[in-house]
């Protein structure tokens, strides 16, 4: 019985490696990221301070979640 639940994990990680390289290789991503980094660009250079003050915030936050006050 072992085996077999291992064999179907096994089976079941297998599918989702296979997918997996499927979705990075495909094209349609590319074009999507690539629409994104786009839009990003746009919008930082329609509103320069509001992304300068989001990077200052959001990078003020990672802080103080990663730093250890331990």
């Amino acid at each position: 019985m072992n085996e077999e639940i291992l064999e179907n994990l096994n089976n079941r990680l297998d599918d989702a490696l296979d997918r997996s390289r499927k979705a990075i290789d495909d094209d349609e991503l590319d074009q999507r990221i690539e629409e994104l980094k786009m839009r990003a660009e746009l919008t930082i250079r329609k509103n320069p301070l509001k992304s300068v003050a989001a990077g200052l915030l959001a990078g003020f936050i990672l802080g103080k979640i990663l730093s250890s006050d331990d």
